[in-house]
């Protein structure tokens, strides 16, 4: 009993699970200004609370585009990360890829995606991140030749931020927290009976986010880590970087029993395919580097690999 106790504390996924616990304390006291600080991460986070200093560095992106700055910090934040540790924040460190591991302690039974759908949904991620990067692109260029008036009025509130003002995350981590926050003060201001009123009155935006946060956490309970294999922008450019990346696995032949054993395959919730990949260094796009492989891996056959 204590051996088996032992062997899974020393597991790479009890490990990555403390980080993301820790890294999601972290970016909550943020949330409640506590200990703000200057950083800017290619995770999936908000910017809705004004005095927190800690920001996604897609959503820099957009606000730079809006005010007519080359979003270079944006750019090197993915470019120094994919570079230097490719997709691993996604899978030990973002506040949203935790949520979806939490999520997925709700069912066990999972939906098997075949992989011909599997293949064509990865597409996804890269068209939300081309649409939002066309809006704020070419916005950006209006507005410097000075003809952007009818073109902000037609984008509305989409001109800002066009993919952060629909991102689950952003709806999680700020919307429903200012909301709340915002409910207790009218609660404490108004009658009971005007707070219900103002309820009713909801815009039109805040049930489309609340239903897009609802059907992408569904979703997640019956294909783990469904947003960051089929939704996720940030995942999107982090998945070009991750082909570049110092960091990787290997597989050692000697080891691998590939004709009976597909244990990394199975457990993988990227649907990395593992075992048609080189084995002497291997860095998937859509890899996360959760090293679940390389735990689920009976002849311990898979191995950290830098550079």
């Amino acid at each position: 009993m204590k051996a088996k106790i032992k062997q899974s504390l020393l597991r790479f996924n009890t490990l990555r699970r403390i980080i993301q616990f820790l890294s999601f304390i972290f970016f909550s006291a943020m949330i409640f200004n506590l200990v703000p600080q200057p950083i800017l991460l290619p995770v999936v986070w908000t910017w809705g609370f004004q005095s927190n200093i800690v920001g996604d560095a897609f959503t820099a992106m957009q606000l730079m585009f809006y005010d007519v700055i080359f979003p270079w910090l944006a750019l090197a934040s993915f470019l120094i990360t994919g570079i230097l540790i490719g997709k691993s924040l996604c899978g030990w460190v973002c506040p949203f890829g935790f949520i979806q591991d939490l999520i997925d302690f709700v069912k066990r039974k999972k939906t098997e995606i075949s992989p011909r759908t599997h293949e064509t949904m990865l597409y996804f991620k890269y068209a939300i991140l081309g649409v939002a990067l066309f809006v704020s692109v070419t916005f950006s260029a209006a507005k410097v030749v000075g003809v952007h008036r009818s073109y902000e009025g037609a984008l509305g509130i989409f001109v800002r931020m066009p993919f952060t003002t629909l991102s689950p995350a952003e709806t999680l981590f700020s919307t429903l927290p200012n909301g709340i926050l915002n409910f207790k003060n009218a609660l404490i201001e108004k009658p009971v009976m005007d707070v219900l009123s103002g309820i009713t009155s909801l815009s039109a935006l805040f049930w489309v986010q609340l239903f897009i946060l609802g059907g992408v956490l569904v979703f997640a309970a019956y294909v783990p880590r469904s947003w960051c294999k089929y939704f996720c922008p940030h995942g999107a450019i982090m998945a070009v970087l991750n082909r570049f990346s110092f960091l990787g696995l290997k597989r050692d032949l000697t080891k691998c029993a590939k004709a009976e054993c597909r244990r990394c395959v199975e457990v993988c919730p990227m649907h990395v395919r593992i075992l048609d990949l080189p084995w002497e260094k291997f860095s998937d796009p859509e890899c996360i580097h959760c090293l679940k492989c390389v735990d689920a891996c009976p002849n311990k056959a898979i191995k950290l690999r830098y550079p």
